[in-house]
């Protein structure tokens, strides 16, 4: 009886511990996954918060540049490495705010990397309503905007889209940074993008101990119907507790749900105290009958359950001494240390009995931390110092918690240098030349206005200097890049060595540089510096692999003595000084007056370069129409026109090609207005005039220049094949003066256009005085009368005898016979008589806009 009432004593006792136990598994289990939850959710706010980091690195190189090339962005992206970091990443992508006749657009111009996201290029951001109104949040706030998820323009491999989203920063302007939503629509010149692949993002913010615990699913609130992350989206199971919380980013609101499964009700016997609460109720059961067997085996069965104890307690310790972060715990009231990981021992030394304020470097810090009111801290980057006086910068934050009843402070802190590092790298090679290592031209252009300013406060006159190496091309075409390159890094040397303390030297780009002299005070004195300095490189004799150079530079000089002048008239002048300078025969010095004429012509054409290096992209350049009328009509003959070009100026008035067209030879921009003439007349070529489809033939415009570019034939017969336009339809015209000039290249770029059908003319036929000689070995169809012969052939039997013979030499070989300038019935009479084709003149139709570009 004694026995059997010991045991079921023994045996309710242990279901009643038992069910205890199994209560307190569930509750240490719970709190277990409401802390990964919570640290989950932080880890994925983090994630956000180094995306951000990344774009604004971005931001950062066009704040830092004044202009970023294609090759700038893709070289910072290779330099930055950001997939190491966001495997995520689908693309990083700067999209240019653009104002045009349709409003405004933002257009993708820079992408990295190129590979697998060349549809970018090109893309209009308004095209994207979700990215869109990314944007227009970021540039309305002037903080970082998320987007709300949808399929990127990019494809997976297999062709499928990817689901991301797009985090964006505006770009401004240089200046402060705005203030107001007017301010910053006023200053936005573009946006910078990072597209990622939304569930990638999301997921490798959490552990695979939490993806393994729990199912995690993320939700924008905007679109609540469709997970953007779900870690298991065939999961059924219940939920025993669920953490919902709702992450605030960017303008987005996502919903974080991380569901528990459900724990188990009943007991199981692993990892209990039921076996063994049986077997000591059936021990003591025998107690009575071996006392002393009984006790061995309960000794035993204690120091098994001690020793797995111990490990559990160890494991723990273990856990948290592998945590990379530095973990520090200190007595509120005293500020000891008592309390650090591994982390912190290894960075700090022992700090165990130190006072936590020493640890930082900061008094300011320290003594915040001393006051017994304060010592909490958010979160602030600090430096600090171990037991050896090594320095460290570190991202710091510390709590007031209580152990056991005793108030504590918890302190945790990442170590940042690396960043820090980062951080002053970029600032540096953002105001420096990498080569030289001189100020940039955006820094020097920050110098620059500081004595802008000081002078208008009634400092003394300063002087800016350009400064443009003689002859560069030549060392660079001979020995090399290298050989330019180390040129350079040696007279930025030598330069340097002739400046005073105060004096500012940047490379401006090139072989062009800058110098500004604050304190120089008047002309005579500026002179004397620029000439030491143009006399220092003259001689300068350069050595590259057994061979020496003699370097020399054209000085141009500007000024500073009058406030308010802007930093680009600053730099037209200077750059028209030295344009002077090298005009004059180079290697010397000229300094920028506004009273010289040569330099006011220089600078008149300066901006009309400027002008029309955005005016196709601005929309001032305008196609208009002249007819060319039959002096002998044909029955179901069509309309022949010749276009011209025009620019509206800024007030909206028309300014003809003699005004801006030199400029534009002159400094090598017809290429570009030929090209823009070409592709938009080819794009519209049935809306060039109101007969439509029936028009019978366009003439076109080429400069020299244009006829020199050997691609330009094969760019023209590409057009001609993808607008569909007949080739026989399209006469491109060239003066008799380049055809002489560029005989053999005038004569292969016009074959190629023959061949494919297209027709060819030359204007200002006996201008050249020597036409008759090689125009039968010229592929042409078309001659156009130079207007002079015209203009006088009634008064002048010379003139009459001139247009009698084109006219005659060009019917014997074929071609057809234009008369320019014709002013009157009796020119065209005379005209009629002499067999004369076609005539062209204001006096028989007055040029007008074609009908697609007319207002």
């Amino acid at each position: 009886m004694w026995v059997l009432a010991t045991l079921l004593a023994g045996v309710l006792l242990t279901l009643v511990l038992h069910h205890q136990q199994q209560a307190r598994q569930r509750a240490a289990v719970r709190v277990a996954l409401d802390e990964l939850a919570d640290k989950s959710f932080t880890a994925l706010q983090a994630r956000l918060v180094t995306s951000e980091l990344l774009i604004r690195s971005v931001q950062t190189l066009y704040i830092a540049s004044d202009q970023v090339t294609a090759d700038d962005f893709q070289h910072f992206y290779a330099n930055l490495r950001p997939r190491n970091l966001f495997p995520s990443l689908v693309a990083l992508a700067y999209a240019q705010h653009e104002t045009g006749p349709s409003g405004s657009r933002y257009v993708t111009r820079q992408v990295a990397p190129l590979e697998g996201n060349e549809r970018l290029l090109g893309l209009d951001v308004t095209s994207q309503t979700p990215n869109m109104s990314a944007l227009v949040a970021a540039q309305e706030s002037g903080q970082p905007a998320l987007s709300a998820p949808f399929d990127l323009v990019q494809r997976e491999p297999d062709g499928r889209p990817i689901r991301g989203i797009t985090m964006r920063l505006p770009v401004y302007s240089e200046g402060p940074p705005p203030a107001t939503p007017g301010e910053r629509l006023a200053r936005l010149e573009g946006s910078i993008a990072a597209s990622f692949r939304v569930s990638q993002l999301i997921g490798g913010a959490f552990t695979p101990e939490a993806l393994h615990k729990m199912h995690v699913r993320v939700f924008d609130l905007a679109q609540p119907g469709q997970a953007m992350f779900d870690s298991d989206a065939a999961a059924t199971v219940g939920s025993e507790g669920d953490f919902r919380r709702d992450l605030h980013y960017g303008g987005r609101v996502w919903q974080v749900r991380m569901d528990y499964p459900l724990l188990p009700e009943r007991w199981s016997w692993s990892g209990t105290l039921l076996p063994a609460g049986l077997l000591i109720s059936l021990l003591l059961a025998l107690l009575v009958w071996s006392v002393a067997g009984t006790q061995r085996r309960a000794m035993e069965l204690g120091w098994r359950m001690s020793r797995r104890y111990r490990e559990s307690e160890e494991r723990f310790r273990a856990l948290n001494e592998l945590l990379p972060a530095l973990v520090l715990l200190a007595d509120a009231n005293e500020g000891r240390v008592t309390y650090a990981n591994r982390a912190a021992r290894d960075r700090l030394g022992d700090p165990l009995g130190h006072a936590l304020p020493a640890l930082f470097e900061d008094a300011a810090v320290r003594g915040r931390l001393a006051d017994p009111q304060g010592g909490a801290v958010e979160q602030l980057e600090a430096v600090l110092r171990n037991g050896q006086r090594q320095r460290f910068w570190a991202s710091v934050s510390i709590a007031h918690v209580e152990l056991d009843g005793v108030p504590k402070l918890l302190m945790i802190a990442s170590d940042v240098t690396e960043q820090r590092l980062l951080n002053d790298r970029l600032m540096h090679q953002a105001s420096h030349d990498a080569l030289t290592e001189l100020y940039n031209r955006r820094e020097f252009e920050r110098h620059l206005g500081e004595a802008m300013a000081a002078i208008a406060a009634g400092a003394p006159a300063a002087a800016l200097l350009y400064i443009d190496l003689d002859q560069f091309k030549l060392i660079n075409d001979t020995s090399g890049h290298m050989a330019g390159d180390q040129l350079l890094a040696q007279l930025a040397m030598t330069m340097h060595e002739q400046l005073g303390a105060h004096d500012v030297l940047a490379r401006l780009g090139g072989d062009e540089f800058g110098v500004l002299l604050p304190r120089v005070g008047n002309l005579k004195a500026a002179e004397a510096l620029a000439e030491r300095l143009r006399r220092r490189i003259d001689g300068y004799v350069f050595m590259w692999e057994q061979r020496s150079y003699s370097v020399s530079a054209s000085v141009g000089g500007v000024m500073l003595d009058k406030p308010g002048m802007h930093l680009h008239e600053l730099f037209a002048q200077a750059d028209t000084a030295c344009y002077m300078a090298k005009e004059a025969g180079r290697n010397r010095v000229h300094f920028y007056s506004e009273h010289d004429d040569e330099t006011a012509r220089r600078r008149s054409e300066m901006e009309w370069a400027n002008r029309l290096r955005w005016a196709a992209d601005e929309g001032r350049l305008l196609l208009y129409y002249q007819e060319l009328l039959p002096l002998v009509p044909q029955p179901g003959e069509g309309v022949r026109i010749e276009l011209l070009l025009r620019f509206r100026d800024e007030e909206g008035r028309l300014v003809v090609p003699g005004a801006f067209i030199p400029a534009a030879e002159r400094y090598g921009l017809m290429p570009t207005i030929d090209r823009w003439v070409i592709e938009t007349a080819l794009a519209h070529f049935d809306q060039l005039h109101p007969a439509g489809a029936s028009l019978q033939l366009a003439t076109i415009n080429l400069s020299g220049a244009s006829v020199e570019d050997d691609a330009l034939a094969d760019r023209i017969i590409e057009l001609l094949g993808q607008h569909r336009v007949d080739p026989s339809r399209v006469c491109f015209e060239v003066t008799e003066t380049v055809a002489v000039r560029h005989l053999s290249q005038v004569a292969r770029f016009m074959q190629r256009l023959r061949a494919v059908g297209c027709k060819v003319a030359l204007d200002d036929f006996g201008a050249g005085m020597s036409s008759f000689g090689y125009l039968k070995n010229l592929p042409v169809d078309i001659i156009k009368i130079d207007g002079s012969f015209i203009r006088d052939m009634l008064e002048d039997p010379v003139s009459h005898a001139m247009v009698r013979a084109a006219t005659d030499i060009g019917h014997r070989i074929g071609l057809l016979v234009v008369a320019e300038w014709v002013t009157s019935d009796a020119l065209m009479q005379a005209l009629r008589e002499l067999g004369v084709d076609l005539a062209q003149g204001f006096s028989l139709h007055r040029p007008e806009p074609v009908p697609f570009q007319r207002d």
